[in-house]
């Protein structure tokens, strides 16, 4: 087993907010870094205090703008010159996983293009949560975990302590996940079948399966726009759903996003705090990960299992 190095957690900008809270739950204290922002908008980052021969968890969701990844990477350049033992980036949310795949002509997989810099700039471990496409794991020659929001969804679905539930895919690309909800819960399944004239853009959907007379839950990694999740609810009640809720991972919640939430005929958005939100909303629950992301931490610091962390 190789020597045990101090255990040293930082955060980037726009993370503090969830990575004080893991500290918290870790029994730890946040180490001290700054961002100094010049006039023109470039940055730079520095560690006030010493990571030499440290274990370094570096806490940073990647969401936009693209600073936040470029901090990401400028942190991990740091620590590796201010010869940290290792270096672990703590990404609960994974930005430009969208891109997992050249689907058309003439387009880059930013997926993969995120995964050679985070390589490049000296990372040793990936620590993340949910990603959009699971193949993304392999873009990386490093151990990546990935964990999953079940394990905080689960036993809130279960205290819901809903009677005839049926647990919804927004889309086909999602079955995989709903199907593994159902059959731990032991519900049937629907599917929305959705056609987009392009990007964040829905043409034409259908509901494949009964949904009448049911309470409804729709799952899903990420709510953008909304327009899937609040067009799929609004059809599920036409068709005679008691109730539609939604469990989504990263609420990315961009443009008409929380209009639309609230115009919808959902009942409750149960999110994580993987993303801040840009503004409170009744409908809109959030269910804290940092529990989740401390325990891992701790887990990968003392080489143990973290197959324990998963329900599903």
């Amino acid at each position: 087993m190789p020597p045990k190095a101090p255990i040293k957690i930082f955060s980037g900008t726009e993370t503090r907010y969830l990575a004080d809270k893991i500290s918290l739950c870790s029994g730890r204290d946040l180490g001290k870094n700054n961002c100094l922002r010049f006039s023109d908008g470039e940055f730079a980052t520095a560690f006030e205090e010493t990571v030499r021969g440290s274990h370094v968890f570096l806490v940073q969701s990647t969401f936009p703008p693209a600073d936040n990844l470029l901090e990401l990477l400028m942190m991990i350049d740091a620590a590796k010159r201010a010869s940290a033992y290792k270096i672990v980036a703590v990404m609960p949310y994974f930005g430009y996983a969208r891109q997992d795949r050249k689907d058309q002509p003439r387009v880059s997989i930013g997926a993969k293009l995120v995964a050679d810099m985070l390589s490049t700039a000296g990372v040793d471990r990936i620590i993340t949560m949910d990603l959009h496409a699971d193949q993304i794991q392999g873009f990386f020659n490093i151990p990546v975990d990935h964990l999953y929001a079940s394990s905080i969804f689960i036993p809130h679905i279960q205290q819901l302590n809903l009677d005839n539930l049926v647990i919804a895919s927004p889309d086909v690309g999602g079955t995989k996940r709903a199907n593994t909800y159902a059959k731990f819960l032991k519900t049937p399944m629907v599917i929305c079948h959705k056609h987009r004239a392009k990007a964040n853009v829905i043409e034409e959907m259908r509901i494949i399966g009964d949904v009448k007379d049911k309470n409804v839950i729709i799952l899903d990694d990420m709510v953008d726009t909304a327009g899937t999740l609040t067009k799929a609810a609004d059809m599920m009640l036409d068709q005679g759903a008691k109730s539609v809720r939604a469990f989504t991972t990263h609420p990315v919640l961009s443009g008409p996003a929380y209009e639309r939430i609230e115009k919808s005929g959902l009942t409750e958005l149960f999110v994580t705090d993987s993303i801040p939100l840009r503004q409170q909303s009744p409908k809109i629950k959030v269910l804290s990960v940092a529990q989740l992301f401390a325990d891992t931490i701790e887990k990968v610091y003392n080489y143990q299992s973290i197959s324990t962390q998963f329900i599903l």
